[in-house]
């Protein structure tokens, strides 16, 4: 160590060559990081969602949960196993351990599940996926004195604009339930025409489909056959022909029933300032950026609000603004480290020493960027607390080197030798303060499973898949709480 601190204060051309290169690169790598709320880590989580109309949390509890639990006991690699079973729908999660592959594990996982040949009448095709890692990012709510289909239509058209916008792919809509198609039988009508209810749903069932017939061959080209019936609003099924008369009439669905559009009982709707409202959740993926997207949306709200006066836009939640807090706090505290260097080394040791001292912070981040890249680093709420309590660690350490340098200086011994002893004599204590740190913080990459997916903010709720805050509570995209009400669950 001795003979490399001599080398670059015999040759300072090497180290302001180095020196500047660091200083280029970090900048570099600097520009090219991508910012996040949480660090990226690799998905360990996979779902297998299970749906039986009109079953009770106890049937699908009995009838389904149960067996997929014990069906993949013997699955390797699997960490823990949770499930929600609810009325109509139970949903597994499956936490798996840190050294295995989860798409070889999503593979097995549906295999064990495919194996059980129990599974009561009438349930439908279960679906097993690996969890998306996403972030959130920004959540607008769009409102006003209008109806709610309305809302949704405005909704629907900023999601497929923002869609089209380069870096902006995860949207999420919330705050109106799903619409359906009510078909209320008349009794008089059922009686007049000697029909039955189960004639009347049969004749809906057949008239509302999406077939394909086959193809037709011919010498130069070939024909697809397909049947598109289906119909999506309510006066797409009204001329649903029920039955034919003998006479040749036709009886038709609006001649027996009454049919209209509605939305479901699902009491899943928002209010802003009380009037209905509609929120907008934008999420970034790991190949995004967050204050890309944040000023795109922001952008695009702004333009579009301007351009409708029946609703209005506010902006609810802000993730990407917690992170560009804590980089302002980061850039303040350099900035305030780096002029106090300056002014009491200035006054109490040397102005030359104090300019160095205090380039040495900048410096220090831009290797800090440079290496980074090279591991996944990106700009996010753990990094930057990080890097704030580094400030501090870099700024008396810079003042402990260049004080103990300068004590030497006057003492007599010429400023090669000063330098050199200067920097031995404290460099055992600095860098064990410095591997202390780095030790005690090296303890969270030893933890595995579920305690460092906690740390890292990974856990999801097993009912909607809200991402689990290691802080405490739940983080959900539409509302501050985690919705386990009327639910079942078990671990």
């Amino acid at each position: 160590m001795k003979g490399i601190i001599k080398m670059f204060i015999r040759y300072p051309v090497l180290g302001n060559a180095i020196f500047l290169a660091i200083f280029l690169f970090g900048f570099l790598a600097f520009k090219a990081m991508k910012t996040t709320f949480f660090p990226e880590v690799q998905s360990h989580t996979i779902f297998v969602v299970a749906s039986f109309p009109g079953a009770s949390p106890e049937e699908i509890e009995e009838g389904i949960t149960l067996k997929i639990e014990d069906g993949l006991k013997g699955v390797t690699g699997i960490e823990r196993v949770t499930s929600v079973s609810k009325e109509n729908s139970a949903t597994i999660t499956v936490e798996l351990l840190e050294k295995y592959d989860a798409n070889v594990l999503l593979q097995e996982v549906s295999n064990a599940v495919d194996q059980i040949s129990s599974f009561p009448v009438g349930l439908e095709k279960i679906r097993i996926y690996k969890m998306e890692v996403t972030d959130f990012v920004v959540a607008y709510s769009i409102y006003g004195d209008v109806d709610l289909q309305v809302l949704k239509t405005y909704a629907r058209r900023i999601e497929r604009d923002l869609r089209n916008k380069e870096g902006i792919s995860k949207i999420t809509l919330s705050g109106f339930p799903e619409e359906e198609i009510e078909v209320s039988i008349r009794e008089d009508a059922l009686k007049s025409y000697g029909l039955t209810i189960d004639e009347i749903s049969a004749a809906v069932s057949k008239a509302n489909l999406r077939i394909t017939g086959g193809t037709v061959k011919g010498v130069e080209e070939e024909l697809l056959i397909r049947s598109d019936s289906q119909g999506y609003y309510a006066a797409d099924l009204e001329d649903i022909v029920v039955r034919t008369t003998a006479s040749g009439g036709l009886v038709r669905l609006k001649d027996v029933a009454r049919v209209k559009d509605r939305w479901s009982e699902d009491p899943n709707r928002t209010y802003y300032d009380g009037k209905p409202s509609v929120t907008i959740d934008i999420d970034k993926t790991s190949d995004e950026d967050m204050f890309t997207i944040a000023r795109k949306a922001a952008a695009f709200m702004e333009e579009f609000d301007g351009r409708h006066d029946d609703i209005s836009i506010s902006l609810l939640r802000d993730g990407s603004g917690i992170v560009r807090e804590r980089a302002n706090i980061l850039t303040s505290n350099g900035l305030i480290g780096s002029v106090l260097v300056l002014l009491f080394l200035s006054f109490s040791l040397n102005p030359r020493m104090a300019f160095w001292v205090a380039l040495s912070i900048p410096l220090s981040f831009a290797g800090m960027f440079m290496l980074g890249t090279f591991y996944g680093l990106t700009i996010n709420v753990v990094s930057l607390l990080a890097m704030i309590l580094v400030v501090g660690i870099l700024v008396d350490d810079g003042i402990v080197i260049a004080e103990s340098i300068y004590q030497q200086y006057e003492k007599g011994l010429k400023p090669f030798d000063a330098a050199v002893k200067g920097t031995m004599d404290v460099l055992p204590s600095v860098m064990a303060a410095v591997l202390t740190t780095i030790v005690f913080f090296t303890l969270f990459l030893s933890l595995e499973g579920g305690v460092r997916r906690a740390f890292q903010g990974n856990r999801v709720c097993c009912d909607c898949h809200a991402a689990y805050l290691s802080g405490g509570g739940y983080f959900h995209p539409a509302r501050t709480y985690c919705p386990f009400q009327g639910t079942k669950g078990r671990s």
